[in-house]
């Protein structure tokens, strides 16, 4: 690391090379004025060739919207279609109209801290409040951003790393009740009923909602009355997005009769839908479609519009479609089916995971089996005899 000085009247310029800037090719040099004598200026410019060295003056003149759209381009090839699109909108809505022209060499903790206050406010770029979860989402982007700019020696340090943004507090799983769950299929039926045989999918196999649109023809066995869930259906960049699960792993879920049967009349409506229509089904038809073909599946925010809707006639505020995914796995678990089962069923890499969202569910179905076992021991004693 190169660095020199000059006498200028009483005081020393002094100027270090720290660099090419990243952002135009340039070199890059940091000046202090130092007033004194010369061997003062010595030590002033030492200190700065140690700094420099060490990665603590800050080697770039970008902004923050420069680092943002170099470190996406940069890094938005490994994302899937559907982070791609969630990052490029924070970064588009967000981080570059409140934070794009600040210097990154200026930017600091506080500045981010002030930053997500508005956003929690409501103020700035946020039209209504963001909760912490979006705002902790926004700080993420950002975090990994400021730590790849670290890397490529455009920052000294991450000033993400010292910002506070608010604590997530996980929100209380309530699952539907299979009471809950059978009005929605009722209302569903009188509206539509290619949903309401969605709706029932949903809540017999817990799989994803991108993994349901996904379904194609081929991957239903109704004879041996199960499904194969190999993919999943996302809205990137440039539109929907075919792709595998999100554990980049198939499964098969066995399906009930009832199930199999809502199916199996669900697969006659579009045939009988495209032969009114003079058209044959698609090569690979999808499952749930609203093509005269099937050969476009329905999108995943449309879903959800229409789940929505259907709570909503049927008076359950609050409940997500997410929720009849919470409805599969607390029922098999309260039944007594083991963790292992049920993290396999609902698409989980491991078990551990199934736990760490439902291990209060777990904790109550065990419980209840010592209650049971209690009761097994308290009728033996009863009857003056020693439990089989």
């Amino acid at each position: 690391m190169r660095g020199s000085l000059r006498q200028r009247g009483e005081a020393w310029e002094l100027r270090v090379f720290v660099g090419i800037e990243p952002a135009t090719g340039k070199k890059r040099y940091v000046t202090k004025t130092v007033r004194g004598g010369k061997r003062e200026a010595q030590r002033a410019l030492a200190e700065m060739v140690t700094k420099a060295t060490d990665g603590r003056l800050a080697a770039t003149r970008a902004t923050v919207a420069e680092l943002l759209n170099e470190w996406f381009d940069h890094a938005s090839p490994d994302f899937s279609p559907k982070t791609a699109l969630e990052t490029r909108g924070i970064i588009d809505r967000h981080l570059l109209p409140s934070l794009g022209s600040v210097p990154l060499r200026r930017l600091r903790a506080t500045d981010l801290d002030t930053f997500y206050a508005t956003l929690r406010a409501g103020k700035g770029t946020a039209s209504w409040p963001l909760t912490p979860a979006r705002i902790r989402r926004i700080h993420g982007v950002l975090r990994v951003a400021l730590q790849q700019a670290v890397r490529w020696g455009w920052l000294p340090a991450n000033p993400a790393t010292s910002a506070s943004p608010p604590r997530v507090v996980a929100a209380e799983i309530k699952p539907p009740s299979p009471s809950d769950l059978g009005r929605l299929f009722v209302e569903a039926l009188t509206l539509a009923p290619d949903f309401a045989t969605f709706v029932v999918l949903a809540g017999a196999t817990g799989a994803r909602r991108s993994e349901l649109v996904a379904l194609r023809w081929r991957d239903v066995d109704l004879d041996a009355s199960r499904i194969e869930i190999a993919r999943g259906i996302v809205i990137g960049p440039a539109g929907l997005v075919e792709k595998d699960t999100k554990v980049h792993a198939a499964r098969t879920v066995s399906i009930d009769g009832t199930t199999a049967r809502l199916l199996g009349e669900h697969r006659q409506r579009m045939i009988s839908r495209a032969s009114r229509l003079h058209v044959g089904l698609a090569a690979d038809p999808f499952v749930f479609s609203d093509s005269p073909e099937c050969s476009e599946p329905w999108r995943p925010d449309s879903t959800t519009r229409r789940f929505t809707q259907l709570r909503d006639r049927c008076g359950m505020p609050g409940l997500r479609l997410h929720d009849l995914r919470h409805y599969v796995a607390t029922t098999m678990l309260a039944a007594g089916v083991d963790v292992r089962t049920v993290a396999g069923r609902l698409g989980y890499r491991n078990a551990s995971t199934t736990l760490n969202v439902y291990g209060h569910f777990v904790e109550s179905a065990d419980r209840e089996a010592a209650d049971k076992l209690g009761r097994l021991f308290d009728q033996a004693i009863a009857g003056g005899k020693a439990p089989a």
